[in-house]
């Protein structure tokens, strides 16, 4: 274990209140704030979001990252800015129209959070746009151009006119609001122009929307070497589009509505249309902010929070552009602005011509770290299976699963065979749910069992299963991971795979499949699986390393998972470093542990890691007395993956392999690059140097 430090020293401003720092760019120290209740041994998840999003937002700021890239951590700041606005701050006014004013595990009621939720985005959203910009300014130094229509010359204009009445106006559609056309509907994340037109005679003006097409459209118009946002060409020529009005202003407004739409599983006959009818519903959800440009008339403003029913504070006035999550990739071909190319390494498992990977994993267990090593092993791991005539059956878990052909195909292909085929989606993984049930439709065809899963639990677990024909009978290969089976993902997401022909572990599985679409009672040797037996087991190794402290033995626990909200899990983590056991936790988003606190976690530290792919793997790690076990799988330390998921966490059974974990572990805790440290105030700070740990995994696949 590395050495122990004491915790950063908290920064604090003349009035004792919490300061964030900034410095110079490359060489920055900043800190980021997480707490709102300095009484409580809890951090508030909402704010804890927010400060992981500013983190996030650092790395865009960092002049470290090439330009392209900066561009990409603003898109990735506003897109997730989206998905918190339409599900947790959906969430917040849920509790707030229920009545709700108990206070959660931080000491906050809904209102307080979300009185706090909203100061702090007004912040974070004008933070965005002005790192939008100064991003964009140094690209255009650079030769990309992002412009506005007016900057354009004469030449310019007179082709952007002709590509609009050819290419744009006619996917647009006027809608003028009066007694006879009423308020249109808003949908979730669109980006409008709203339009007032003279209505002569004194009269008010009138009101108009016109609905900017992105995705029908791309959000970039490109004109020559000339970039424009497709609102900027639209707005231009928007008279074009009102001919024989005078238009008085035209101002760009974004809508975000409550898309944490929720259904009565247990009641439902077919849970595929149900969940259909849900999604068609989603769009219907409440508003809980609009976005508008800040030079907009104030009567559009006023008529718009009316219409949307909307309270003054979840309107935000921002100068632009609306809606960065669009400005994700740029059509511009610009190597030297973006990361260097990465060539995934594959390792060579395919053994003889007749046994393939199977005698490979006869002889001995394979880890995968994603995306260093490659998805293409698993893909092929999968596709072997499919054509191999003495297998006899393959059964899987789907999550989110991308548009992959390879994985598709290989299962269809499987069906095809003659295989049994059981493929459990889960339809309900949010915002995925229109794609997993076109792949159910597409597998029931082809004639795969395909199973939905343990009503009222989402199945995240990660896990394929393998039965093979051989010489001493059946044999079971399997695959675990922390990750998705989703090979667009698997490039851009740092994940741990394990193959593996060990039967305790394929006896394990064959019971979860049981259970999982038999509803048999599940019996486990090795498998920690929630709701069942992963928070007790979690918890009784937390509390063998205190019983190992108390004993004055070598005890401590390294943890790492995306995020730590769940308070029980929280308090055992307490217990045990109240125990003298020392803690070291790599969470990546979500932190509610407060960490160095006399008399409740003093031995305890927080790291959250970032930088080029998105840290997605979770490992445990126990020193259990000087015989280190540790183990990985799918599920983070929050209240829903261990008590409404199933989840696997698997052990690391080989003694080569727990030492490659470990190292895993001891790497990225000494990244400097990307690190930021928690403090017991609350805050956030970045951690000084240049050691990345994932330029080191990916230099240690490819040596020079």
């Amino acid at each position: 274990m590395p050495a122990e430090k004491s915790p950063p020293a908290r920064s604090v401003s003349s009035r004792g209140r919490p300061r964030r720092k900034e410095e110079g760019a490359a060489g920055e120290v900043r800190t980021h704030r997480a707490v709102a209740n300095a009484q409580s041994p809890f951090l508030n998840r909402e704010l804890s979001w927010l400060a992981f999003n500013e983190r996030v937002l650092a790395e865009a700021r960092d002049e470290r990252n090439p330009l392209l890239e900066r561009l990409k951590y603003t898109a990735i700041c506003g897109s997730n800015l989206d998905e918190f606005f339409m599900v947790r701050v959906a969430g917040i006014h849920r509790q707030i129209a229920a009545g709700v004013n108990v206070p959660g595990p931080d000491g906050l009621q809904p209102r307080e959070t979300l009185a706090l939720v909203r100061e702090r985005t007004q912040v974070m959203l004008r933070e965005i746009e002005r790192t939008t910009r100064r991003v964009l300014r140094d690209l255009h130094a650079q030769g990309v151009r992002l412009t506005r229509v007016h900057d354009l010359g004469k030449r310019a204009r007179a082709q952007l006119r002709e590509h609009y009445l050819a290419e744009i106006q006619p996917v647009l559609t006027p809608l003028v609001v009066d007694p006879s056309h009423p308020f249109p509907y808003l949908s979730n994340l669109s980006l409008n122009l709203a339009v007032l037109l003279d209505a002569g005679d004194g009269e008010e003006p009138d009101f108009a929307r016109v609905k900017v097409p992105v995705g029908v459209l791309p959000r970039i118009v490109v004109i020559g070497e000339a970039l424009l946002l497709l609102e900027d060409v639209i707005a231009a020529h928007i008279s074009e589009l009102f001919k024989g009005r005078r238009v008085l202003a035209a101002h760009a407004f974004r809508v975000t509505r409550n898309t944490d739409y929720e259904f009565e599983e247990e009641e439902a006959e077919d849970l595929l249309a149900t969940i259909e009818d849900g999604l068609r519903r989603r769009r219907f959800g409440s508003a809980v902010r609009m976005e508008v440009m800040r030079d907009t008339r104030p009567e559009i403003i006023e008529f718009l929070q009316l219409r949307l029913r909307l309270a003054p504070e979840d309107i935000y006035l921002l100068e632009g552009p609306l809606g960065t999550a669009d400005l994700m990739g740029l059509p511009v071909n610009r190597p030297d602005l973006s990361y260097p190319a990465y060539v995934p390494a594959v390792p060579d498992l395919d053994g003889d011509e007749d046994s393939g990977i199977f005698e490979t994993l006869r002889a001995g267990d394979v880890v995968l770290h994603h995306p260093y090593d490659g998805f293409t092993n698993i893909l092929d791991f999968l596709e072997e299976a499919s054509r191999d005539p003495q297998v006899l059956a393959i059964k899987q878990t789907l999550y989110r699963t991308g548009d992959d052909p390879r994985l598709l195909g290989a299962l269809r292909t499987a069906a095809e065979n003659g295989k049994q085929v059981v493929a459990l989606i889960e339809l309900k993984a949010r915002f995925d749910e229109q794609r997993n049930i076109s792949w159910a439709r597409k597998l029931e065809r082809a004639g795969a069992h395909v199973v939905y899963g343990v009503p009222g639990l989402k199945t995240h677990a990660k896990v394929a299963m393998v039965v093979r024909r051989e010489a001493g009978g059946l044999r079971r290969y399997v695959h675990i991971g922390t990750g998705n089976y989703n090979a667009k993902t698997a490039r851009l997401y740092t994940d741990l795979s394990l193959l593996s022909a060990h039967p305790d572990l394929g006896a394990d599985v064959a019971e979860l499949f049981n259970h999982l679409t038999g509803y048999a009672t599940a019996e486990y040797t090795h498998l920690l699986v929630a709701p069942d037996t992963a928070r007790p087991g979690l918890e009784a190794l937390l509390e063998r390393e205190a019983t190992h402290a108390r004993a004055g033995l070598d005890a401590w626990v390294r943890v790492k998972v995306n995020q730590l909200t769940d308070p029980g899990m929280i308090d055992a983590l307490y217990r045990a470093a109240g125990a003298g056991v020392r803690i070291e936790l790599i969470i990546r988003g979500v932190c509610c542990l407060r960490p160095g606190v006399s008399g409740l976690s003093e031995s305890v530290r927080v790291r959250s890691l970032l930088g080029r792919y998105l840290e997605h793997a979770r490992v445990f790690a126990f020193g259990n007395a000087g015989s280190p076990e540790v183990y990985f799988g799918s599920a983070d330390w929050m209240s829903r993956n261990l008590d409404r998921r199933v989840e696997v966490i698997a052990p690391v059974l080989d003694d080569r392999h727990r030492d490659t974990f470990l190292s895993i572990l001891d790497t990225e805790w000494a990244d400097t690059r990307g690190s930021w440290e928690l403090n017991p105030s609350g805050e956030y700070e970045k951690l000084p140097g240049d050691f990345s740990a994932q330029q080191a995994f990916a230099a240690s696949r490819h040596p020079a």
